[in-house]
């Protein structure tokens, strides 16, 4: 299937597009560029293909959920320009 100037002038009207006629032929280029991609895709052979229920595979093992990092918040704290009872104190910024 190919895509010329006319049906991309009328696609264009119909979408309500205003569409310069000297963009009407790249346009045309770049609509049979996709078309085109779509007809590679058809011709991929995928008979013999099973349909997939998850892209990943679902036998991978998941990691243990371990803690990795020691507890370094009163380090952090001591360094923030105010914090109290665990929590940092910003300035009210909106009012």
């Amino acid at each position: 299937m190919s895509v010329d100037r006319s049906q991309v002038h009328h696609i264009a009207e119909l979408a309500r597009l205003a569409l310069p006629l000297a963009q009407e032929d790249a346009m045309a280029n770049e609509l049979n560029a996709v078309l085109g991609l779509f007809e590679a895709l058809r011709a991929a052979p995928v008979d013999e293909l099973a349909p997939l229920a998850h892209p990943g595979d679902p036998s991978l093992r998941l990691r243990e959920d371990t803690v990795t990092e020691p507890d370094r918040h009163e380090a952090f704290q001591a360094i923030a320009p105010n914090a109290s009872g665990g929590y940092y104190l910003v300035p009210k910024v909106i009012e």
